[in-house]
């Protein structure tokens, strides 16, 4: 049986909205000698609301997380995934000791090496050289270490050539790039990556993919893993947790926590926006997008060779305009499969009328336009 070695129980994180403190040093002062003096509950926090940052709450206090509890296991590699806002990065901060929780506690087996935004720990007007050294002690790494590992560190990075410039010189490709080499190199029980790899290429995202693998699968440590990138959480991750208005929603395998995910995050068959938020430009405001069966009904999943179609909704504002229709196609994994775009749309050629019009494209290829209004 596997060591467990990050244990999170009952976690939660609460926030104040606007100011810091209650407003009044009485209140403060009330504050302190209720929750550090008397050791009960912080009355504050008792009007905390879940942090859904669509819409406008009530009260000051924001729960980021709210009852978190988890076990993970030496040599898990674990996904965090969820929407912006859920509380994934306030989860790693947390485990990392950036900052302390509100209730609960967590308990950590080993030492952690944390890489949660491009450039954490670095001072802009020092070489990349001297950083090295800078970020690996504020991690956790002795000077002899660092020593016997720098040529390792420089060349994973793939920025020796500007190693002893200033790095308030280097783009935040190459920030994050000498960033996650320290990290990754540093010999720790458990790496923690927030969404920072997305600063850099595709070749080095697939080169940090692989030595976090190696990290996980062949050394044995443990990964965490925070990406909006769900075929690279996919590729790298055993388990998934999700994450919903600081809250776990899943916990478990990672391909049925990306499925949860995915489902859960919003309906992608039929998307309908409020006239006021809905998608535009100067002169077209689109309402409503649809995916039909045969049958025209909404449906999410279709077999390769079932017949779909595809309806949008949308309102024309401006007069005299020409544009064109078009759709982008996203798998279940959020992977961009395919574009398909009608240059030969009776829109390109005539301006539509004012008003809501509805098109469709079928399996055919074929655009059809009807104006409903």
């Amino acid at each position: 049986m596997s060591e467990i070695v990050i244990k999170v129980e009952n976690l939660s994180k609460a926030y104040q909205i606007g100011q810091i403190g209650t407003g009044t040093i009485s209140r403060d002062l009330e504050r302190f000698w209720t929750t550090k003096v008397r050791g009960k509950e912080d009355p504050f926090l008792k009007i905390g609301e879940a942090n859904d940052r669509s819409t406008k709450g009530t009260s000051d206090i924001v729960w980021s997380l709210k009852d978190i509890n988890f076990d993970i296991n030496q040599g898990d590699a674990v996904g965090i995934i969820g929407r912006n806002g859920a509380g994934k990065s306030t989860l790693l901060k947390l485990l990392s000791r950036v900052t302390s929780p509100t209730t609960g506690e967590i308990k950590v087996k080993g030492r952690i090496a944390s890489l949660l935004e491009v450039g954490t720990g670095f001072h802009p007007e020092l070489s990349g050289r001297e950083n090295i050294y800078l970020n690996g002690a504020i991690l956790g790494m002795r000077k002899k270490e660092i020593t016997r590992k720098l040529d390792e560190i420089i060349d994973f990075s793939g920025v020796e050539r500007y190693i002893d410039t200033p790095v308030k010189r280097y783009s935040s490709g190459m920030y994050v790039r000498l960033a996650f080499a320290v990290a990754a190199h540093l010999e720790s029980e458990i790496l923690i990556v927030d969404e920072v790899l997305a600063v850099g290429d595709a070749e080095f995202q697939k080169k940090c993919l692989g030595k976090m693998g190696d990290i996980s699968k062949g050394e044995g440590r443990t990964v965490l893993f925070v990406s909006h990138n769900m075929a690279a959480v996919k590729s790298l991750c055993s388990h998934g947790i999700v994450l919903a208005n600081g809250r776990i929603g899943f916990n478990g395998m990672v391909d049925d926590a990306i499925d949860y995910y995915l489902k859960s995050a919003e309906n992608f068959a039929h998307r309908i926006w409020n006239i006021n938020n809905a998608p535009k430009v100067d002169f077209i405001r689109l309402l409503e997008a649809k995916v039909l069966n045969s049958n025209n009904e909404i449906t999410l999943n279709h077999l390769i060779s079932d017949s779909i179609k595809i309806e949008f909704t949308y309102e024309v504002t401006q007069e005299n305009q020409l544009f064109l229709h078009g759709f982008n196609l996203f798998n279940g994994h959020n992977i961009h499969i395919l574009s398909s775009h009608d240059k030969d749309a009776k829109s390109l050629k005539e301006p539509l009328k004012l008003g809501i019009h509805t098109t469709f494209i079928t399996d055919t290829s074929k655009f059809s336009s009807r104006r409903d209004v």
